[in-house]
């Protein structure tokens, strides 16, 4: 396989975990915090309704963890085609 080839199908790859991240972070910032709130207001946590606790905290918290997931994604990626920070020393 080329370099230019590699080079293609890792940003393919690259693309498609950015897609499939950022949709369960809309899903949870907007679905959870928005469209599903009068659902998720009948579940208390700690005493406030679950839709409110999505809309204050919970999106951030998803959104952290998202990012040490793609973090982890990213490093097996670099690994397999090759693109990872060698010690060339």
């Amino acid at each position: 396989m080329s370099y230019q080839q590699k080079a293609t199908s890792y940003w393919k790859k690259n693309i498609q975990y950015l897609i499939i991240l950022l949709s369960i972070w809309f899903l949870v910032s907007f679905g959870a915090g928005i469209l599903f709130k009068e659902e998720l207001d009948t579940i208390r946590i700690g005493g406030f309704k679950l839709g409110f606790w999505f809309a204050q905290q919970g999106a951030i918290y998803v959104f952290v963890i998202l990012i040490f997931v793609y973090v982890k994604l990213m490093n097996r990626l670099d690994k397999k085609y090759g693109f990872d920070a060698k010690d060339e020393s």
